[in-house]
């Protein structure tokens, strides 16, 4: 079992930056893919970034594509997902996930990921 723990969220003004955490609970650095997805108030849980296995890949939505970083630390199992100049429309829940894969691609699903974290909340005012 892989048990993502998300990390980081807060309130924020529009401009700022923050940087969210996921510690998954056993060591993911060869097998698993990871992502972060997020689920704003009233709407369906939507992809955010993903990265393969080993670091050398990676894929963001159209809405956060050169605002978010994600990156992942295999010694520390850990990924990260950098958040600069937030937005209003960037207030949600962010989830990590993590499926089993040593592809290069990654999945944009939800229902691709087999184990999710409870959450961590961004607020962004303006």
């Amino acid at each position: 079992q892989v048990r993502p723990v998300e990390s980081g969220g807060g309130v924020v003004q529009a401009g700022d930056s923050l940087r969210l955490s996921c510690a998954t609970s056993r060591q993911t650095g060869k097998n698993y893919a990871l992502a972060w997805f997020r689920q704003g108030p009233g709407k369906e849980r939507e992809f955010v970034a993903a990265v393969n296995w080993n670091g050398a890949h990676a894929e963001y939505s159209g809405s956060v594509e050169g605002r978010f970083t994600i990156s992942r630390d295999n010694i520390e199992n850990t990924v990260y997902l950098q958040m600069n100049n937030l937005k209003p429309e960037d207030t949600a829940d962010y989830y990590c996930a993590a499926r089993f894969s040593r592809s290069l691609a990654v999945a944009k699903s939800p229902e691709s990921y087999d184990f999710w974290g409870h959450g961590t909340q961004v607020t962004v005012s303006s």
